[in-house]
C-alpha cells in the first residue's frame, strides 16, 4: 500500500474544524436570508425547537427553508465526492459529472421517465406522485449516469490522451441531449417549460417527503466512497501499479462507478443537472489540504461541497428581494474562478 505524503498533517484537524464552523454558519445564513430576512437568533431558536416571536417565521423555516438548506448541503457533498472519484478514476483534473456527460446521462434518465409518462397521461406531476415516483426518478437518473460513465470508462481504455477523452465525454453529453430534444419535440408546451426550468437547477423544489428518499441514498453513496478511499489512493498510481499492489482494478472501478452514479444521479433527479461543483470542489480541497490521500479528501470534499452549495443557494436568492437566479449560473460563476486559480497556482508552483 503506497504512502500518500501529507506535508501539513498536523494542520488537518484545524482545517476540518474551520470548515465545519463555516458549514454551520453557511447553513444558518442560507436559512436566515431570502425574500423575508429572519434574524440568526430567531433561526437558531426555531431549529432548537423553541418558539419564535413571529409565528410566520417558524412556518417559513420549517416548511420551506430548512428542506432547501438540507438539500443544498447533501447535494454539494454528493457532487463534490462524485467529481473527486471521477478525477481519480480517469486521472484527469477536468473530469466531473457535468463535463464528462454524466449529468447529461442522468438528465436523459429523468427525461425518459418524466416525458414518457407525460405522453401516457401521467404528466410531469409524476414526480410528486409518491415515494414510488421519487424512487423511479432516482433509479432512472442513476442508471442513465451509470450508462454514460461506463461508456466513457470503456473508451478511456483505448484513449491515452486526456483531452480526447474530455472531447468524447462532451460528445456523449451532446448525444444524450439530442435524445432529450427529440423527446421534447413530441411534448406539449407545459411539459417543455417544466423540463427547461428543471434543467436550470434548484434546491428549493425538494419536499420533506422527497428528502426521506434523497438523504439515505446520498449517505449510502458517500459511505461507499469513504470505503473506497484506499483503492482510490492506489488507482492514483495507475492500473499497472494497482495490479502489482494486489488491487482488483475491475471490482474497484465497478464500485467507484456505482457510487459516482448514485451520487450524481440522485441529485440530478431532484435538483436538476447542477454544474461545476463536481469539478471545482476537489481541486479546492487538494490545494487547501496539500494532500492526495482520499482518506482525508473524501470527508474534506464532503464538507467543502456542502459549503459551496449553500453559498451558491444563498447567492441565487438575492437576499431581501423576490428575484431568484438560476442555480447553474451561480455555480458557474463560483466554479470558474476557483478552478482557474487552482490551475494557475499549481502551474506557478511547478515552475519554482
Amino acid at each position: 500500500m503506497p504512502k500518500i505524503k501529507n506535508k501539513f498533517k498536523t494542520h488537518i484537524p484545524v482545517i476540518f474544524l474551520g470548515l465545519t464552523s463555516i458549514l454551520i454558519l453557511a447553513f444558518l445564513l442560507d436559512i436566515a436570508f431570502g425574500s423575508v430576512q429572519i434574524p440568526l437568533k430567531e433561526v437558531i431558536t426555531i431549529l432548537l425547537g423553541g418558539e419564535s416571536s413571529q409565528p410566520t417565521w417558524t412556518n417559513i423555516i420549517l416548511k420551506f427553508r430548512l428542506p432547501k438548506a438540507l438539500t443544498a448541503t447533501f447535494s454539494g457533498a454528493a457532487l463534490g465526492v462524485s467529481g473527486l472519484q471521477m478525477q481519480t478514476l480517469f486521472r484527469n483534473p477536468l473530469a466531473g459529472p457535468f463535463i464528462l456527460g454524466i449529468s447529461s446521462g442522468a438528465s436523459l434518465g429523468v427525461a425518459l421517465v418524466l416525458l414518457t409518462v407525460s405522453a401516457t397521461g401521467g404528466g410531469l406531476l409524476f414526480k410528486n406522485s409518491g415515494i414510488l415516483g421519487d424512487l423511479s426518478l432516482v433509479i432512472a437518473a442513476s442508471f442513465g449516469a451509470a450508462v454514460v460513465l461506463g461508456i466513457v470508462l470503456i473508451v478511456s481504455q483505448r484513449v491515452s490522451d486526456t483531452m480526447t477523452l474530455l472531447i468524447l465525454g462532451l460528445l456523449f453529453g451532446y448525444a444524450t441531449s439530442a435524445i432529450v430534444n427529440i423527446l421534447l419535440n413530441f411534448s406539449d408546451r407545459t411539459q417543455i417549460q417544466s423540463y427547461l426550468i428543471w434543467t436550470f437547477g434548484s434546491f428549493s423544489g425538494v419536499t420533506w417527503r422527497q428528502l426521506t428518499i434523497l438523504i439515505p441514498i446520498i449517505i449510502f453513496g458517500l459511505l461507499i466512497a469513504l470505503l473506497l478511499s484506499k483503492p482510490l489512493n492506489v488507482l492514483i498510481l495507475g492500473d499497472t501499479h494497482a495490479l502489482t499492489l494486489g488491487l482488483t482494478v475491475q471490482q474497484a472501478r465497478f464500485w467507484i462507478i456505482t457510487s459516482a452514479s448514485i451520487l450524481a444521479g440522485a441529485i440530478t433527479a431532484f435538483c436538476g443537472p447542477v454544474a461545476f461543483l463536481g469539478v471545482a470542489v476537489p481541486h479546492l480541497c487538494r490545494s487547501l489540504l496539500n494532500t492526495l490521500d482520499h482518506r482525508v479528501l473524501v470527508p474534506a470534499v464532503t464538507i467543502m461541497g456542502a459549503i459551496l452549495a449553500l453559498i451558491a443557494d444563498l447567492l441565487t436568492q438575492f437576499p431581501g428581494s423576490q428575484t431568484v437566479l438560476p442555480l447553474n449560473s451561480v455555480t458557474a460563476l463560483i466554479g470558474t474562478p476557483v478552478v482557474t486559480w487552482v490551475i494557475l497556482h499549481r502551474n506557478s508552483r511547478s515552475h519554482l
